[in-house]
Order: C-alpha cells, then sequence, then structure tokens
C-alpha cells in the first residue's frame, strides 16, 4: 500500500536491583532485518537480554501496527 512502510528497532535488557529486566538505553533503529537481527545477537552477549522487532506503520492513516519480534535472547522488559 501506498504510504506504509516498515521500521525495525533493536534493545537490549539489564537486570535491575530486583531482578526485573529494563532497557539498557532507547531502542534502536536498523535499516534491515538482517541488521537488526545481527545487532540483536551481538547485543545478548554482553546484555541480560535483547530484541529485534518490526512494526508496520501507515502514517498517512494514522495507523501504527503492532510489534512483530523477528529475534529475541535471554530475560526481556517492556519495549513497545
Amino acid at each position: 500500500m501506498p504510504g506504509a512502510y516498515k521500521s525495525l528497532f533493536v534493545v537490549a535488557f539489564d537486570l535491575d536491583r530486583t531482578g526485573q529486566a529494563v532497557p539498557a538505553f532507547e531502542p534502536r533503529q536498523a535499516p534491515d532485518d538482517e541488521t537488526a537481527i545481527a545487532q540483536a545477537r551481538r547485543l545478548a552477549e554482553s546484555h541480560a537480554g535483547a530484541v529485534a522487532w518490526k512494526r508496520e506503520a501507515k502514517p498517512v492513516v494514522g495507523e501504527e501496527g503492532e510489534p512483530v519480534v523477528i529475534w529475541q535472547a535471554g530475560s526481556l522488559g517492556d519495549f513497545n
């Protein structure tokens, strides 16, 4: 559909004092699925968890789809 696009994001999680997974930083955009997955894999090596997800959007009509996880590992918190 014209005006529709896909955004990809990556974020890592660390554990707080109570053992809850919290974002290590704000979600970062990635240019494509392959890059998002590669970044998430690298982040998972040094954090409690990591996730890569995509979201479809149609800004012309003000619609934003639900996040679709394309790769995840470890402990995850809220990333939506």
